[in-house]
Formats: C-alpha cells, structure tokens, sequence
C-alpha cells in the first residue's frame, strides 16, 4: 500500500484555507475516489489527473487510489486542486519521493497533456500559505509573476507536469519541452485618463468632487447631457492618493480572484475605477455564480470608484444591493456552497439627467416635453434611502455659450490632488488610533463625542434633524464633509460655515 500527502489551498471568498491532499494506493480493483466535499469541477479532476499523467508518459497505476482532501468538512471548489492531486498519487506510486512533499504547496490546474493551467486567487492562496508556513509553493508559469508578489514566498512556476517531477526527484522516461499557458484574463480595471483642467465652468461641482477625493465621500450629479458629470467622475480617480501597502495587496488579491489582475505591473497600486453599464445584472454588480459566488463590481472597486452613469435607468434591484456595502464596507453573498465575504469599501458616483428627455437643464429648457410627474418618477427610481447615504448631492447646469467659448481651464488635477493629499493626511494623523482612515467612515457616536462642546458645529444639525430636513444618518454625514471642508483649508475642527457647506452640497442636488 502506497501513501503520500501534499498540500493545496482552498479559497472562501478572500480567505485561504490549507488542505491536506492525502492519497492511498491500495492492492484492489483498480478505481479512482475523490472525497473531501468537492464541487463538480473539482470532482472532474480525476479524468484530468489521469490524462495528464498517461501524457508524461508514466504509466498510471493499477490499483485503488482514493484521494482524500483534507479538511473534509470544508467545501473545496474549482480546478486548482488538480497539481497536488496528481504529484500526491505520483508520490504515494513510488515515481516522486513522498518525504518533504507535504510542506510543498502545489496550485494549477492540469490540462490534458500535461501542461499546467494558471488559476484563478493565486495571490491570496499563496498569502494563505506563507501566513501558515508553507513558503515553498509550485505554480503555473503563467502564474509566477503573480505569486512572486507574496513577501516570503519560494515560487517555482513549470509549464508542464513533467517539470514538477523533475524538480522533485522523479524520473521520466522522455520529457518534452512546452511553452507556458499564458493566463485567461477577463478585462483589466480600466484607467480612466484626463485631467480636471479639460471640466469647464462647474464651480461647484469641481469643489464637491474636491471635498469627495479628500473625504472619501459618495457624489451624486444631477444635470443635463454635455454638463460634465461623466468627465469629473472620470477624474476622480486622479485625484485620490496611491494605496498603501496593506491597501494594495487587499485590493490585487480582490482583482486575483475575480481574473482581471494583470501582474505584469506589480501589485496594484492606484485606486481602481468601475463604470458598469445600465444594462448590469445584480450578479454582475454585487457579484454571485453557481457553488461560492464571484466578486461583482463594487468588490473590483474596493478602496477605489463605482460610477454609476445614468443612475434611474439601473434596475431597482441593482441599485438596492448598494445599501450593504455602502454602510457595512463589505459585501456578504450567501449561494448553496456557502457565505463568501468581500471588501467593497468603494466611493459610489452617481450621474442623472433631470429628466427621462434630459432637456429640462439646458439654455432651451422649452423643448423638454416631460411633465413634472414624469420628471419626479424619473429621478424617484433612485430610491430615497440609497440617496441618503450619499454625502454630497450636487445640481450641474447646462454649460452656457460663454463656458463653451469662452470659458478658462480650471485648476489641474495634480494642483487639486496635492490639496486632496494634504487634507487626508491630517485626517490620518487625526485618526491614528482609531480604525478609520477616512472622515467618511467615521461612526456617528464618534463624531458627537468629538464635537460635544462645538454648539456653533452641532446647533444647526439638530435644527434640522428637529424639522425634519435631515435624517439621523443625513446629520452623520453633514458633520463628516463638514470636518472634511475643514482639513481641506487648513483646520482641525469644523466651523459652522463648515456645516453650512456640507448642508447645500448635501441638498444642492435635488433641485430639478
């Protein structure tokens, strides 16, 4: 009886899971038994395993080998299990030494002649097994790159099954050279380009965006086609800081697993931008499948921007999916093969016309032939709890003859961004020994405790709160831009004239 041990790691959503790979080779009516809770790709590794073994020329063995994947109460999915698999029966079978194997992490997927296919969340697999020991780890060449990004890892990628025998001490009787399979990535984060200097006119919707970048805070724009609401949430993304260390690997391991992470570049090192189309499903935005759900958009957009463009024309139940991952920072999908937990701490930029006709803004306002009953129902599909948790709200009119010939550029995005840079350092600085690194994060309990003796900040919050113009959440993020217009000209706390900015650009946009 033959026996030998590996390692694999199975991925829950962003979390890895080390697995024990056992296999057993035992003198009876030969037969192939995969146990251990495995999903239907992962229980068709069998044929591959035994395909690609025959293809590198070993002959396979004739007994009963039952590979146990161990934990067994936890599900394992996908095809990545199927390298430690076939090096686990090859040990147990006396081609491979079984002694050190164990400690060896093997992911890629087998293809049938052999060659190793790159995977999907190798990053977090690999940060899985270097956090729990196992440094020494055996990828797809196409894969590498990627592995190679995890501090303390011992990356030794192959292109073929035959190369991982080799480099563990077996013998083969020829061995044939191939070329690496190159990873299938879906589209790449896209990087939005321009500079704020090409937005022209928009005063006070350049300074909202302003306030956004430094706050972290949601943006809605309500104006007619050609204002510039698509062109300033394009540059949003321009504005933000570089992610911190700890911020770029949470963020690359979301894109690992999702398949649009290109290593090529290193980790990922500026914010990420999504504009999904009107035309999205739920899944595609808040992320689902069959078995344990896939990251959507608002997870691709964590740490970065979710721009909704043309906001009421998303399907209710699109944009209802935003309100957890707005409060809460993260997304949790429960499907039959279990809860799986995502960040989506993401700054949301909605775009509307004020009008299904989008004329009702422009300088010839009178050919709108929408009713006003048409033009609320329009705007409504935006429901008023989702509005709420919006921190800025702003109304863009349409650009007048003068803006589009005469109109001067404004301020560049690298002048705005140092301001943005500044202003979220003091925040960092103030925030030091909380969790928090952002005044649109900042809990209302936190935020009442600090400004207890500020009257002047507080009174005409809860003059509104008592006339009913701002809900209890609507005041927590008045104070929250509010502290955030401070920093941004130099202060530490907020004045009133802070909270006097932060109410209008909170309202602005429900004009029209």
């Amino acid at each position: 009886m033959g026996y030998a041990t590996t390692t694999g790691v199975a991925l829950a959503g962003m979390e890895g899971h080390l697995v024990e790979v056992q296999a057993q080779l035992a003198r009876s009516v030969p037969g192939f038994t995969l146990v251990g809770l495995p999903d239907t790709a992962l229980a068709e590794s069998r044929d591959r395993v035994r395909a690609a073994v025959l293809s590198t020329g070993i002959e396979w063995p004739q007994r009963k080998v039952t590979v146990n994947l161990s934990p067994a109460s936890l599900r394992k999915s996908g095809s990545g299990f199927d390298l430690a698999i076939a090096m686990a029966v090859l040990a147990g079978h006396g081609v491979v030494p079984a002694a050190g194997l164990g400690a060896v992490v093997h992911l890629a997927e087998l293809g049938l002649d052999g060659r190793l296919q790159p995977v999907r969340g190798v990053l977090p697999a690999v940060a899985a097994a270097v956090a729990a020991g196992h440094r020494d780890v055996v990828v797809a060449a196409g894969d590498e790159a990627e592995a190679a990004l995890v501090p303390g890892a011992r990356v030794h990628g192959a292109a073929h099954l035959g190369d991982v025998v080799l480099r563990h001490g077996g013998r083969l009787r020829y061995h044939r050279r191939v070329e690496p399979v190159a990873p299938a990535r879906s589209a790449v984060p896209r990087r939005p380009g321009g500079d704020l200097a090409d937005v022209v006119g928009q005063t006070e919707a350049r300074t909202a965006l302003e306030i956004a970048a430094a706050g972290g805070h949601h943006l809605a724009m309500v104006g007619p086609p050609g204002a510039g609401k698509t062109m300033l949430a394009a540059r949003l993304p321009g504005l933000l800081p570089d992610l911190t260390d700890a911020e770029a690997v949470e963020v690359t391991a979301v894109h690992s697993v999702a398949g649009t992470f290109d290593p090529g570049g290193g980790l990922l090192r500026r914010p990420p931008f999504e504009d999904p189309h009107h035309t999205a499903t739920p899944v595609a935005i808040a992320g689902g499948g069959t078995g344990l759900a896939r990251p959507g958009a608002v997870s691709r957009a964590h740490r970065g921007v979710l721009f909704l463009d043309e906001a009421p024309e998303f399907a209710p139940r699109v944009l209802q999916t935003l309100r957890q991952p707005l409060e809460a920072g993260e997304l949790v999908l429960h499907r039959s093969g279990g809860a799986t937990r995502y960040p989506a701490r993401f700054q949301l930029v909605l775009a509307a016309n004020p009008c299904p006709c989008g004329m009702a803004d422009t300088r010839a306002g009178q050919d709108c032939t929408c009713s006003v009953t048409a033009r609320r129902r329009y705007l409504g599909r935006v429901s008023g709890p989702l509005l709420d948790r919006v921190d800025l709200q702003v109304h863009l009119p349409g650009p007048s003859r003068a803006d589009r010939v005469l109109g001067a550029a404004g301020e560049p995005t690298r002048v705005v961004a140092a301001r943005v840079a500044a202003a979220r350092d003091r925040a960092r600085e103030r925030l030091r020994d909380t969790p928090w690194c952002t005044n649109a994060e900042l809990p209302g309990p936190w935020l009442h405790e600090r400004l207890r003796g500020e009257r002047a900040v507080l009174g005409p919050v809860e003059r509104q709160l008592d006339e009913g113009r701002l809900s209890m959440r609507g005041a927590h993020r008045v104070l929250r831009v509010a502290w955030t217009v401070a920093e941004l000209d130099g202060r530490d706390v907020p004045r009133a004239d802070d909270v006097d900015t932060a109410t209008v650009l909170r309202t602005e946009g429900s004009r029209g």
